[in-house]
């Protein structure tokens, strides 16, 4: 998920201004971080080697290997899970003040750290170093947002028709599993880690294989920030052998998913075979309605910020622009102007907007599902990927779609748009529904009462009006349908990470003994 202020093509590339000498290499950077050369997997405080198959990480701009390391596979788990339930028995005796002191800490620490953050998660990422920044900056946020509820997660007291004084405690899972993607590997890591560390968990988490590096660097400050040493330990491995281990592992009190349907049907099923609750943020096929009173100059811009920015990788995307038919010609003309007008290039340049996609694999999928739509829609711009180094896929607007097309109804994430025209308010609710996502959509209207009545007629999890990707730790985010189950963020978020307990205290020293359930 990013959160860009302003449009691709549009914003003020001051905001992303290098004002440094040319990036240090991403090794530079690692080793300036971690103060280590190797990479590997964080476990008990130290960076571990792992034995398994070799993982090579390429920079997305360029195609060129910037480290390889070794799987950790199940071994890794194994200690990491053990490190980690020794730990959070020492988190979860200390105060709750002391560990929001501890969170609090962790924030700052981020904060310290930022430029060299999010360098290397634009290096290793393909992020435009403007994004990276802003969301290293949403991951120091997020621990100060959850260090303030730290020592307010109280119980109650319930008035049950006995003589027993009965209340209730909220207490943590133990060690949580966490698996986040490789599109925002930072920011991910802090969305869920904050929460699970602020409920009192322990958490071994498994970021993708293709971007470990920051959720590493990360974990590495929770310690500096005093908290105990293997509090977070981070599995650099892979989905069929560490990930595996993971969702399964008898250590394991709770699954956190970021990621694909496919994946995520996976894990849930491992996990429910071994009884492990799960909390599931999979995909989305957002989408972005545009009506014909809604202010089109923002509106526009607002559907090139929702699907390219982040070129396109991101869980809520606006893949669907779903336009009424009066203004559907000009609305279409005036976003395939400004998607030709974006800047693609090295992510960590001054004039870039849109970087690289992150992987060969994606690259080669964005494109198999634009060629075969290409046969019956109208390309209005892009369509093919560029014939240049790096994994470079061009901000792509489709006109004359079916809602009912593949390329309407599958996650593309990429750079991708399908623009679908509607005439009336009661079809376009019916076009947005007719998906089996429900993570996120838009409504850009100047008619206030139009606004809330669509956006209850959604069925998404997060609905924006006249905006699009405002993303804040204080809210809820999470889906319906195959967008998965359970929240992050917010106090909801807060809440998945703790189960309530019920005490009973009898008062009466005459009470009879009870019987029966």
């Amino acid at each position: 998920m990013t959160t860009p202020d302003h449009a691709p093509g549009q914003h003020d590339t001051s905001e992303q201004a290098d004002p440094q000498p040319p990036a240090a290499t991403a090794p530079a950077l690692w080793a300036q971080l971690m103060g280590a050369d190797a990479v590997g997997s964080w476990i008990d405080g130290v960076v571990h080697s792992g034995d398994g198959d070799e993982v090579p990480l390429i920079d997305p701009a360029t195609e060129q290997q910037l480290f390889t390391y070794r799987d950790g596979g199940e071994e890794a788990v194994d200690a990491a899970v053990q490190s980690a339930r020794i730990a959070q028995q020492r988190w979860w005796g200390m105060t709750a003040s002391d560990r929001g002191r501890v969170l609090w800490r962790i924030g700052q620490l981020v904060r310290e750290q930022l430029e060299p953050i999010a360098r290397l998660e634009a290096r290793t990422g393909g992020k435009i170093l403007g994004d990276a920044r802003a969301e290293t900056t949403k991951v120091a946020e997020m621990f100060e947002y959850y260090a303030g509820w730290a020592d307010k997660q109280h119980g109650e007291t319930i008035p049950v028709p006995t003589s027993h004084l009965t209340y209730t405690l909220r207490e943590p899972y133990g060690v949580v599993a966490q698996m986040t993607p490789w599109n925002a590997p930072v920011f991910t890591a802090g969305w869920q880690l904050a929460p699970a560390l602020a409920a009192g968990n322990g958490v071994v988490l498994k970021p993708s294989e293709l971007t470990p590096l920051t959720s590493i660097v990360l974990a590495s400050l929770v310690e500096q920030a005093g908290a105990p040493r293997g509090l977070v330990a981070v599995i650099a491995g892979l989905g069929p052998t560490a990930g595996q281990r993971l969702v399964t592992h008898s250590g394991i009190g709770k699954v956190v998913f970021v990621g694909s349907p496919a994946t995520g049907r996976r894990i849930a099923a491992a996990a429910g075979e071994a009884l492990i609750p799960c909390v599931l943020e999979l995909g989305g096929k957002s989408a972005n309605i545009v009506f014909e009173d809604a202010d089109l100059d923002r509106a526009v811009g607002g559907a090139a910020a929702a699907i390219f920015s982040g070129a396109g990788q991101s869980c809520v995307a606006g893949s669907r622009l779903l336009v009424q038919r009066s203004v559907h010609d000009q609305v279409v003309e005036r976003l395939g102007e400004l998607a030709r007008s974006i800047q693609q290039g090295d992510p960590l340049a001054a004039d870039t907007q849109v970087g690289p996609v992150q992987n060969r694999a994606q690259l080669e999928r964005i494109t198999e599902l634009v060629d075969a739509a290409a046969g019956t829609a109208q390309v209005v711009a892009g369509g093919a990927r560029l014939d240049r180094e790096g994994f470079f896929f061009p901000p792509t607007l489709l006109s004359g779609v079916s809602n009912t097309d593949p390329i309407a109804q599958q996650e593309v994430f990429g750079p991708v748009v399908a623009a679908i025209p509607f005439d009336t308010e009661a079809e376009a609710i019916e076009l947005a529904n007719a998906t089996e996502f429900g993570l996120a959509g838009a409504v850009w209207t100047g008619a206030v009462d139009r606004a809330h009545r669509v956006a209850r007629r959604l069925r998404a999890g997060t609905i924006w009006v006249n905006s699009y990707k405002t993303i804040n730790v204080m809210a809820p985010f999470g889906g319906f349908g195959h967008s998965g189950h359970g929240r992050s963020s917010g106090w909801d978020g807060l809440l998945e990470y703790s189960e309530p307990k019920a005490v009973w205290v009898e008062t009466d020293d005459q009470a009879p003994l009870a019987f029966g359930y």
